[in-house]
């Protein structure tokens, strides 16, 4: 960014797995009520099922929700069971069976196109974990070839794929997307879903330089709390991240999507939590003064 532009304004969101409890038209009312400027949107059965026949007619009354709420969407595709009811996040892109890989890909491709309908600025996704008894050079072949197609639906879609470095998945930090990055020849569409919390956890590099060496390839950002060495997704305050530095960084960048709180297991409190969090956002965007 220009040293004479200003800071980008930030534009928060609020994931729906951490709202699980709420019909989906509720948690957007909610939403907007407090203030966000958007939802991370996972495609999952108790809101927006990506599997059912009449996911277009459903695609379309979410659409004239956000547009009558005034919110903005990142599709997300995290859902655990949503594939597979007796397989966490299963089938991945790596599964050994490579049906199971093509319907992954599948659920992706779909994701693109709900995206492109709804108007959101990215679809996330994630590369799953490693099977046992696969080694992890046929698992990188196994997520380059699969995500090839995935990336071909979203340029033509104009909809940014964005894949997300996960603790204890194959793509696990910042190296490993520009190893996925390079393999797949630096394609426009393949950017980067970039988790707080997660470099807190585990990358070498305090949150605020990573979010400023991820910064040509952000894409997406999920925000929470969260401590060193332990994956754990925390409501703001209960973990060990300085954030006013954080989004400095952010702001720096001139990144405009969403930066949208994850909490996916804390629905029981959804909406407190949804206020709080807001709240506690914009106090550290002004640096911590109330």
């Amino acid at each position: 960014m220009s040293p004479h532009q200003p800071p980008t304004a930030p534009r928060w969101g609020y994931g729906t797995n951490g709202l699980t409890d709420l019909r989906l038209d509720d948690a957007l009312a909610l939403l907007a009520d407090l203030g966000y400027d958007g939802v991370g949107l996972t495609l999952d059965h108790m809101h927006l099922d990506p599997l059912a026949p009449d996911l277009a007619e459903r695609t379309r009354h979410v659409a004239h929700l956000l547009d009558r709420y005034h919110l903005t969407a990142t599709v997300e595709t995290g859902a655990r069971y949503v594939l597979d009811p007796r397989r966490k996040h299963g089938p991945s892109l790596l599964d050994p069976d490579p049906d199971a890989r093509a319907a992954r890909a599948r659920l992706l491709v779909r994701a693109v196109q709900v995206a492109a309908d709804l108007g959101a600025h990215a679809v996330h996704c994630f590369s799953g974990v490693l099977p046992p008894g696969v080694d992890a050079d046929t698992g990188w072949k196994r997520l380059a070839d699969e995500l090839g197609p995935v990336v071909d639906a979203a340029t033509d879609a104009g909809v940014p794929l964005a894949i997300e470095p996960e603790p204890g998945h194959l793509l696990g930090d910042l190296a490993d997307f520009h190893q996925l990055r390079q393999a797949l020849g630096s394609p426009e569409a393949l950017g980067l879903t970039l988790d707080i919390g997660h470099c807190q956890c585990l990358e070498p590099q305090s949150p605020a330089d990573c979010v400023r060496a991820a910064a040509p390839w952000l894409r997406h950002v999920q925000i929470e709390d969260m401590r060193r060495g332990v994956h754990e997704h925390l409501p703001f305050g209960e973990g060990e991240i300085d954030f006013p530095p954080v989004l400095d960084a952010l702001a720096a960048t001139g990144y405009r999507g969403l930066t949208v709180v994850e909490l996916p297991r804390h629905s029981h409190a959804g909406p407190e939590l949804a206020a709080h969090s807001l709240e506690f956002l914009r106090t550290a965007a002004r640096g911590g003064r109330a």
